[in-house]
């Protein structure tokens, strides 16, 4: 996949949302790329991964692709505590996978919601992995996830094949308002 299939894929479940998103495993930042370019000049990304070195990578690509967005590294593991929201969204591209319990870590990036903000999963859907992929969840078992952690229905917003493991989907919940 390249940028624009990244940014066709999450494309329904960022557009209408807020400019504020917090990113949990963004690696070298394929997907976070694609975030800054749906959003625009007033993207306020917040990036989290345990790699440093990529981290510094995705910063100087940003700087290169989209220098008027707003990008915060912070150098975590989004297993553990996340930063204080409120965000418009949390995007989860790729990583709830290397998760034994996606609802634990699904519950915190809910709770970092405003209200009606977006949690947008991009994950390949099979429900069994392998060494590299260890813990994948299908659409039909991220419907099941999402409501176990309190968000609104999730809904699919994009599939594309894939070589491995068959497809990767794109599907997003909300926080509920009330």
């Amino acid at each position: 996949m390249d940028h624009d299939d990244h940014v066709a894929l999450i494309r329904a479940g960022v557009e209408g949302a807020g400019p504020r998103w917090l990113e949990l495993g963004a690696g070298d930042g394929a997907f976070s790329l694609a975030l800054a370019d749906l959003l625009g000049p007033s993207a306020e990304i917040m990036a989290l991964d345990r790699d440093a070195g990529a981290l510094r990578r995705l910063v100087a690509e940003m700087g290169r692709r989209f220098p008027r967005a707003s990008l915060i590294t912070t150098v975590a593991d989004f297993r553990d505590a996340l930063p204080d929201g409120p965000f418009d969204g949390v995007l989860a591209a790729n990583s709830l996978h290397f998760v034994s319990d996606p609802v634990a870590v699904t519950s915190r990036a809910r709770a970092a919601l405003q209200p009606g903000g977006r949690l947008v999963v991009v994950e390949y859907d099979a429900d069994r992995g392998n060494p590299w992929v260890p813990h994948p969840f299908s659409f039909e078992t991220w419907q099941l996830l999402s409501a176990q952690a309190g968000l609104d229905e999730a809904r699919l917003i994009g599939r594309v094949p894939s070589r491995f493991l068959g497809a990767i989907y794109a599907a997003v919940s909300e926080m509920p308002r009330g």
